[in-house]
């Protein structure tokens, strides 16, 4: 595993272009009770105010304040008041665009992910899912806003090995009641971590 970390520069690009670039990378969070470290292998990409599904569709607030800028921050929210997701922002400063993480493959700390996760069914799904993948890294509010290209920083970015463009997929995003047949979700095909596909229309949009 590569333990170079991404420059701000390298992130500071389209959605579109950084979900591509995150599939193959590393997570790797640090808290006290040890180090885990997750192998993205699907994300979802999202723009601004011209991307329906955004949360940043209506525009700049509190809550969505970080998806706007600078690149290479980590955007928490909380969701269906029970969960938290994490995106990496790209793009340049002013203008929102983040990338959803949403599933991957644990490659460090098992034992710390096998404690809070007790019920998962083998280790394909010990990250599955973009709650699950953030509650493993033990992600929540507190980690809104963190620097992911910083070395000292509690969560980390790390560029990891690049994976072939014709082993990528790609397909409508999950669970979002506009823009749903936008394929900027891409996932490492034929990796068991990869979530189910969930055609949205019924939930709310990212917003």
């Amino acid at each position: 595993m590569s333990d170079r970390v991404f420059s701000r520069d390298e992130l500071a690009i389209e959605p579109v272009d950084l979900a591509r670039l995150l599939l193959g990378s590393v997570v790797e969070s640090r808290s006290p009770e040890g180090t885990v470290a997750v192998r993205l292998v699907e994300v979802e990409a999202y723009r601004g105010e011209d991307d329906p599904a955004s949360h940043c569709y209506r525009g700049r607030t509190p809550r969505n304040a970080v998806m706007w800028g600078p690149a290479g921050h980590l955007y928490v929210y909380f969701v269906y008041g029970m969960h938290f997701c994490a995106n990496v922002v790209g793009r340049t400063d002013g203008e929102a665009g983040a990338v959803l993480l949403r599933a991957g493959e644990v490659v460090s700390g098992v034992d710390v992910v096998r404690k809070r996760r007790p019920a998962a069914r083998g280790d394909a799904t010990l990250a599955r899912g973009p709650a699950i993948l953030t509650s493993v890294l033990g992600l929540d509010r507190v980690h809104n806003g963190v620097d992911l290209v910083d070395p000292a920083s509690p969560v980390r970015l790390l560029a990891g090995e690049r994976v072939p463009a014709a082993q990528v997929s790609t397909g409508p995003r999950v669970g979002v009641a506009a823009a749903m047949d936008t394929p900027w979700r891409f996932w490492v095909a034929g990796s068991p971590a990869v979530s189910a596909y969930r055609r949205g229309g019924k939930v709310r949009a990212r917003r």
